[in-house]
């Protein structure tokens, strides 16, 4: 695969305050990589750099190997994206929304509105004014409008947020279909980590402008095995297992390295009089591994 989306070397200040510093990530063809950290982390800030709507003090964003700074027409014509909160004219129809904003950036194709608009169930609606829509409405005209240049990239900022469960779903199987069907490149940031567990395969997650991490979903983490004790003294417990090499974490979980047998452990603890009920082996996921990165 081939890089589709490159983001290098971003900085970026207001205010004299540091948003970005240093941040380079890529994305390959085909692939669906999430974008993860706190609020004021600098994931909007990368996207609007991505979208040519802000402009970094230093690096450079490339989609397709084209330069968004040098040739911003150019590197977005095949690109869709929801940033930020979705606006609209309230008081038109949300087929005369999308055929409204379809020319901005071309000539309207009404097979095509029409394609994208059953794709995203919005026919029996569209021709209602979007003031009359809900939440979940209002992000699937978003959504259509992302689809109308036919893009090979999609770039898509909290995509799900406000939405329900129901909702959520129906997002997250939408852009999985998109990308099995037409191999479509998705970067995008969410809160919902279980969401971006479920969806994404890489994921960077950036601190304080910072990138901190980069790495596959699968298995993020799983390079240690972890437990959850319950044991009395602990005190003596966490001693003698960090002389093991073993991690202590928080809430009674140690990380223990592969080449240790859980079993010779539980034995040793016991033959230094450590009263254990249980030691279960328990699964590292996403938010564990965000929330220990973040921290």
């Amino acid at each position: 695969m081939s890089a589709m989306l490159e983001v290098e070397n971003l900085y970026k200040t207001f205010a004299g305050k540091p948003a970005l510093e240093g941040v380079s990530f890529a994305v390959q063809e085909g692939e669906i990589y999430g974008l993860l950290g706190h609020n004021g982390a600098g994931k909007s800030t990368t996207l609007g750099i991505i979208l040519g709507m802000v402009a970094p003090d230093r690096g450079e964003a490339r989609i397709g190997g084209v330069s968004v700074q040098r040739e911003r027409a150019n590197a977005l014509k095949r690109v869709g994206s929801i940033f930020e909160s979705p606006c609209f004219y309230e008081y038109l129809s949300g087929w005369e929304n999308l055929k409204l904003l379809s020319t901005y950036s071309g000539p309207f194709d009404r097979k095509a509105t029409e394609a994208v608009v059953e794709r995203v169930g919005l026919t029996a609606r569209i021709g209602s004014k979007v003031r009359t829509y809900s939440h979940g409405m209002r992000q699937r005209l978003a959504l259509a409008q992302s689809l109308l240049p036919m893009p090979r990239v999609m770039l898509l900022d909290e995509p799900t947020d406000g939405l329900d469960p129901e909702g959520i779903k129906w997002f997250r199987d939408f852009i999985l279909g998109l990308r099995r069907d037409e191999g479509i490149t998705v970067l995008f940031n969410s809160h919902l980590l279980a969401e971006v567990e479920q969806m994404c395969d890489r994921v960077a997650i950036l601190r304080q402008g910072k990138r901190v991490f980069e790495g596959a979903v699968k298995g993020l983490g799983q390079e240690e095995k972890i437990f959850e004790l319950d044991v009395d003294p602990w005190d003596k417990a966490a001693e003698f297992l960090e002389l093991q090499g073993c991690k202590i974490l928080e809430g009674g979980r140690v990380a223990m390295p592969d080449d240790l047998d859980p079993a010779l452990m539980v034995a040793a603890l016991v033959g230094i009089n450590v009263r254990i009920s249980a030691f279960t082996p328990v699964r590292r996921s996403l938010e564990d591994f965000y929330l220990e990165m973040t921290r």
